[in-house]
């Protein structure tokens, strides 16, 4: 089960993630290492007058030998053989898979930077509604208050959401595929008692600024609802998250959008967000590691 979180991908890579392929690695390494050794006839055979192969036909030459040591570990679907073995023409899917240290650095900047945005929107919102701006004043609209209720409000959040998000994993292969890419980029590096911090921190700041502060500012109806929940959706693409997973981000999104308006408080979906993720990234761990 995924996490539903912002793509931060890019704050991940920025602190010094590479992909890499590593059937890349393993070809170039060979060339590097026969290159090198090839210096050593190239040069006697020039002291000795006798014409030598460039360094171009020598890694041509490799090149068949390099594949068929390849093709055990990549077998391909495509008919093409050598020597009985299939050979793979398509490099295998790139994944990289952060560091512990680095995940939980990214998750920690993006979440703060997210929450100071939702905050400041707020802050500006209650500012100009006192001018008298034609303008919903957000910590009116939506507070911080907590009543007893609420406790029944998000459980039933966080049954239905991760119920819903089960049967999808189970009937839409396109779904299971994105949240299983997001889930090992996000999730493979990390301890269980971190789980709490990507869990928490995403969960809360992004609803404080997509249920606490714009939808509020966009008129606090199902207008905005549906306007906050769409861009909710499309920030969640990227880094192996294909249009399913956007879909799944959307309709959650509206769902934390009734919720916030039932409630008029922004600890509700903040809550159940949470929730939903830690709920999901724990399953998926002890899932993965039950397949293995």
């Amino acid at each position: 089960m995924g996490l539903l979180t912002i793509n931060y991908g890019m704050f991940v890579r920025y602190y010094g993630i590479k992909e890499l392929s590593p059937r890349n690695s393993i070809i170039s390494t060979k060339f590097s290492a026969r290159a090198f050794a090839s210096r050593k006839p190239m040069k006697k055979s020039r002291r000795e007058g006798r014409p030598s192969k460039s360094f171009t036909l020598q890694t041509k030459e490799t090149l068949p030998e390099d594949i068929n040591g390849l093709a055990d570990m990549h077998p391909s679907n495509d008919g093409n053989t050598n020597n009985g073995k299939s050979v793979d023409s398509t490099p295998p899917d790139i994944i990289s898979i952060p560091s512990r240290s680095n995940v939980l650095q990214a998750c920690t900047i993006t979440s703060g930077l997210i929450a100071a945005l939702g905050l400041i929107i707020r802050q500006v919102s209650h500012v100009g509604s006192m001018e008298g701006l034609p303008i919903l004043d957000c910590s009116t609209e939506v507070s911080f208050g907590f009543e007893l209720w609420h406790l029944e409000l998000i459980t039933g959040l966080v049954l239905i959401i991760s119920s819903c998000r089960y049967i999808l994993l189970k009937t839409w292969r396109y779904f299971a595929e994105s949240s299983d890419t997001a889930n090992k980029q996000i999730l493979s590096s990390l301890q269980p008692y971190d789980y709490l911090v990507v869990a928490f921190l995403p969960g809360m700041s992004e609803e404080l600024l997509f249920r606490g502060a714009l939808l509020p500012v966009l008129g606090f109806d199902w207008k905005s609802v549906i306007v906050v929940s769409t861009l909710f959706g499309v920030l969640h693409l990227g880094n192996g998250r294909k249009y399913s997973f956007a879909v799944w981000a959307t309709f959650v999104g509206i769902v934390y959008g009734y919720a916030t308006i039932m409630s008029s408080s922004v600890i509700v979906p903040m809550a159940s967000h949470a929730l939903n993720n830690l709920v999901g990234g724990l399953l998926w761990r002890y899932t993965s590691k039950s397949l293995e």
